[in-house]
């Protein structure tokens, strides 16, 4: 791949979140940016606002005659695994003679000049990128950084600096599309099983993981949340909410006025106190793992407690809709049965005299079937649960997994079935004190819709 001499980019599913960041990247440098996506939402809009042609059918004729003009040898077609490969579009470029190449390659070849920060595990890469990204950029450290979600302090999923030394991004475990990356420094916060349509069982993954962490330089470092038993080539640090023998600690968590406070402990020193508005147990080990990045950088630690003060969070990552004194909406991207369990903790931690009215939608006939009964367990935390039919994303239905058959694993009373039509008048029948919505899906488009019909309810 030469993209410098690129004139064109096609990005099959192109509203995908990483696929998006790469667009607004070819864009950023000048480049025709043309793509296909199932449905219209409203990253594809900001997208087509962002100067990008847009098309929402997979019937080959609407590939864009601007960008078949282009001559093939300055052009590349991008495309992200959740696409199928029998998608008409794909294999009609394909067919043409198009340079076709996945989203992974192209990510590696674009930062492949500049230190590379991977943030991998099953759970928290977004948020503990976003937070690596922000203490970067609030320290003057000059930084790319590709996203898998929009972080609130940059309004976006990528920064851009052409003059950067680092580059932030996603280590996806999924399709072992983190094995193409090169990292200089790595985090890796979690080996939860998952993706068991692409590695079989939970052995053959976390080999996948020992592959990446070998991959890490020699002369940079990997930090490694203390109980996953992995090693590397390069330095290994370990980080822990509270085991006393992690390289990087945490002293006398509180919370003060919704606002975390606790001391980071790194090698028995106390560094000092961090004030994090961002709420979660979860969340203040992401924030060790970008402290440790910062750390190892060797950014002045002044400045790592005032970026981890100022982190304003990640869309749909525990982000607040409605936070009234008698009334709480929260909406988050929790689809496995252990990032369930934080968040819920965290509500709990947060508002624990509250009722918890949780709608969950799951994601994938394969993750609901291989964790049933984790997710069931992990819902009944709840007070209360509206479940939604399951969110098919790149699969075909699987005969006997639907919403019905995981409902009736939930041990609790107050659970219902539910339908996007029904949703808010659900909703409104049980009255939340706190509503939580959950799911990987497209629940996010439930999310106007409930927090208008909270307002209403409140005026």
């Amino acid at each position: 791949m030469n993209l410098e001499k690129l004139h064109s980019v096609y990005f099959v599913g192109i509203g995908g979140i990483g696929m998006s960041a790469l667009a607004r990247y070819f864009k950023a440098i000048g480049k025709e940016v043309y793509g296909y996506d199932r449905v219209n939402t409203n990253l594809t809009t900001l997208l087509e606002g962002e100067g990008m042609n847009i098309v929402y059918t997979d019937d080959p004729q609407a590939v864009s005659a601007d960008f078949l003009n282009v001559p093939i040898h300055q052009t590349l077609v991008v495309y992200t695994p959740a696409v199928p490969v029998t998608h008409p579009g794909l294999g009609y470029l394909r067919a043409r003679g198009y340079q076709v190449v996945k989203r992974s390659e192209v990510l590696t070849e674009i930062i492949k000049n500049q230190k590379t920060i991977a943030v991998a595990g099953t759970h928290g890469k977004t948020t503990t990128s976003a937070m690596v990204a922000h203490v970067l950029h609030n320290s003057g450290v000059k930084c790319n950084a590709f996203l898998g979600g929009i972080a609130l302090n940059f309004n976006s999923n990528v920064i851009l600096n052409p003059e950067a030394e680092y580059a932030v991004v996603e280590a996806d475990e999924y399709d072992r599309s983190f094995l193409r990356l090169n990292p200089y420094y790595a985090t890796i916060s979690s080996v939860d099983a998952d993706h068991l349509d692409i590695f079989e069982n939970a052995g053959i993954m976390r080999e996948a993981f020992q592959e990446f962490a070998n991959k890490v330089d020699k002369r940079g470092a990997v930090l490694i949340h203390s109980g996953i038993n992995l090693t590397a080539n390069a330095k290994t640090k370990t980080y822990s909410l509270d085991e006393e023998t992690s390289d990087l600690h945490v002293a006398n968590l509180h919370i003060e006025a919704g606002t975390y406070v606790f001391d980071v402990i790194y090698q028995s020193k106390n560094l000092g106190t961090i004030r994090s508005p961002y709420p979660g147990h979860h969340n203040v080990e992401n924030a060790l793992a970008a402290i440790g990045i910062g750390l190892e950088l060797g950014i002045e630690w002044e400045k790592i407690a005032d970026s981890v003060a100022t982190f304003k969070g990640v869309k749909r990552r525990f982000e607040y809709h409605v936070k009234r004194e008698n009334r709480v909406y929260i909406d988050d991207y929790a689809h496995h049965p252990t990032e369930i369990n934080a968040c819920v903790g965290s509500v709990k931690e947060m508002y624990p005299d509250k009722r918890i009215t949780g709608v969950f939608q799951p994601h994938l006939y394969s993750r609901t079937r291989d964790f049933g009964d984790d997710f069931a367990r992990s819902l009944e935390t709840l007070n209360e649960l509206l479940l939604m039919e399951i969110y098919p994303a790149r699969e075909e239905p699987i005969p006997g997994i639907d919403g019905e058959w995981l409902l009736n694993k939930v041990r609790m009373v107050n659970k219902k079935l539910v339908s996007r039509e029904n949703l808010v008048e659900e909703m409104l029948r049980l009255q939340p004190e706190v509503l939580l919505t959950m799911g990987a899906g497209d629940i996010d488009k439930m999310i106007e819709p409930l927090k208008s019909a909270l307002d209403d309810e409140d005026e």
